[in-house]
């Protein structure tokens, strides 16, 4: 049994006090307010979890407001010239933080759970630091918020770039087409404006927000200093930047006094490890070492997954939890979650390139473009390449249109095929030119016993497949249940995929990774064309099988095979 603190209350804290609590660890969660104080206090954010996080919280037994709270099915977008709307894969909600966190707090002292009331800083966290293996920082604010220093290469802002407000409300009307959705207006040169529904003190509502750009027609906050004011700041701003959403507000009011926030954060990135004064280290989470704008919708849902790693990387870790661990931890979390998520924001947070216009416009004529940008929101990773890389984007939408024009809909039979359970490998084989080369892939099965041989199927537009093609050799590594962050690693972009991981070569030189539950090394026999896939047909040359529990891909979501 590990001893923890955690130091901070919001989403990731409590989250992750609350699991360790249930994994039977002695745990400790410092809060500066206590669920009364959160209760009566003002709003906090607009946190819209998007399914993938709430997924994390469902399988902690958390999300308790899914009857209550009204679910988001839709992602809706307004650009200059066009509005489109694509249905969200799994329903996402936004329940009042004033709501969630005091159930939380309060759940986790029921359990048995130590509470600590009141303002924690460097002396305190001393104390925690003496009597816990392990201090876990949940908040970005103040005097803790300061230990952890920035870090440079992964920060691209030395100042605020929107200027947020927040207006929680009452009587709002609802969308044309009937679908409960995020609706987001694009206003160039302006700045961006979203609305969601929610679920606050006073039961379901609106959340309307303005992101405005520093010092332009949106920056007009700073001589609101009240309630009622700040409201009709609010309706003078959509009348005149977005009024088509100004005229599904003539009945609204505020959900209460505290229902609205005001403010302007710099995003970025913080080391994870910060020592205190005797020496000790703490490591962050969340706020305390990634600080989103609220643009992308992913503060709350970075803070869930954040949570979620955590927690794992506490479970299946054997020994103390020093520096290098708390650094490891953080790291497999950034390669294969946070870092999609913060560049994708960074991007949103620019003008809009040529190509990203051309996606957002075309959308409203392709189903298929508008779903892969409202799915984005609860995954950033699939957005790449095709946001960022304009020959991408050209790919994809000539993709879109093909899809568009076949006998499915494509994520109707994507969701079919997903009641498949598989297991989850990574696929590593080392180029002509010695690079070495890996992607996660669930498409891999065996073929023949006699002789032994094996397939997987790879995209066509998969960066690294000329590499597996004049390669002679593949190795096939069948994850172990805890290795869901080389799962994430290896199904994204990155310089180098194999970063930090303790490689040996296989057979024919393709790398393998440790700690697979079974590995296959495999000559190449054969490569067929199969559609917008390529079929590698190989034949086993060895294999080896340490065995464990396997990591299971199922309904769309990563999971632990239950014993």
């Amino acid at each position: 049994m590990t001893r923890v603190a955690v130091v901070g209350a919001g989403q990731a804290g409590a989250q992750l006090a609350l699991g360790l609590l249930r994994r039977g660890h002695d745990v400790t969660l410092v809060s500066d307010r206590s669920p009364d104080d959160l209760r009566r206090g003002a709003v906090l954010s607009s946190q819209c979890m998007f399914d993938s996080a709430l997924a994390v919280e469902r399988q902690l037994g958390l999300d308790r407001w899914a009857a209550e709270c009204p679910d988001i099915m839709a992602f809706r977008m307004t650009v200059p010239g066009t509005t489109w709307s694509a249905p969200l894969e799994g329903p996402a909600r936004s329940v009042d933080q004033r709501v969630k966190l005091p159930v939380w707090i309060e759940q986790f002292a029921a359990e048995g759970g130590t509470v600590v009331l009141g303002p924690a800083g460097v002396t305190e966290l001393e104390d925690h630091a003496r009597t816990h293996d392990l201090v876990v920082v949940a908040t970005g604010t103040g005097e803790l918020g300061r230990l952890f220093a920035p870090d440079p290469a992964r920060s691209t802002h030395d100042r605020p770039q929107r200027v947020l407000a927040l207006t929680y409300v009452h009587g709002m009307t609802p969308l044309d087409d009937g679908v409960p959705a995020v609706s987001y207006t694009a206003i160039p040169g302006v700045g961006e404006y979203f609305t969601l529904p929610a679920l606050t003190t006073s039961g379901p509502c609106d959340i309307m927000v303005f992101e405005g750009i520093p010092g332009g027609p949106m920056d007009r906050w700073d001589d609101v200093t009240e309630s009622g004011a700040h409201l009709e700041r609010s309706l003078d701003l959509l009348k005149e930047f977005a009024p088509h959403e100004y005229e599904r507000c003539a009945a609204v009011r505020l959900t209460d006094d505290g229902g609205v926030l005001r403010g302007r954060i710099t995003p970025g990135v913080r080391r994870p490890v910060a020592y205190l004064p005797s020496g000790r280290p703490v490591l962050g989470i969340g706020d305390a070492v990634v600080l989103n704008d609220p643009i992308s919708g992913q503060g709350a849902n970075l803070a869930a997954h954040a949570a979620g790693h955590y927690l794992e990387a506490v479970e299946r870790h054997d020994g103390a939890f020093d520096a290098a661990w708390m650094n490891r931890t953080f790291e497999q979390f950034w390669r294969g979650w946070a870092q999609w998520t913060v560049e994708w924001t960074t991007a949103m947070l620019a003008p809009p390139r040529p190509h990203v216009q051309e996606l957002l416009a075309e959308a409203a004529e392709v189903p298929g473009i508008a779903a892969a940008i409202a799915n984005a929101f609860d995954d950033p990773r699939q957005a790449f390449r095709w946001w960022f890389d304009e020959s991408a984007a050209t790919r994809f939408r000539t993709e879109m249109r093909a899809a568009q024009d076949g006998r499915f809909d494509r994520r109707e039979f994507r969701t079919a095929l997903g009641q498949y359970a598989t297991g989850v490998a990574v696929v590593t084989a080392r180029g002509a030119d010695g690079r070495k080369v890996g992607m996660t892939a669930n498409s891999f099965t065996s073929v023949s016993m006699d002789p032994p041989m094996v397939l997987w199927c790879p995209g066509k537009n998969a960066p690294s497949l000329p590499a597996f093609s004049e390669a002679t050799h593949f190795a096939v590594n069948v994850l172990a249940a805890d290795q869901e962050h080389l799962s994430r690693q290896f199904s994204t972009p990155s310089a180098d995929k194999f970063a930090e991981l303790e490689l040996t070569d296989g057979t024919g030189g393709a790398p393998v990774l440790p700690g697979a539950v079974a590995r296959f090394e495999c000559r190449t026999v054969r490569c067929v064309d199969a559609g917008d896939h390529v079929v590698f047909l190989g034949e086993v040359e060895n294999f080896c099988a340490p065995g464990g529990v396997p990591l299971v891909f199922h309904g769309g979501l990563l999971r632990a095979l239950a014993g």
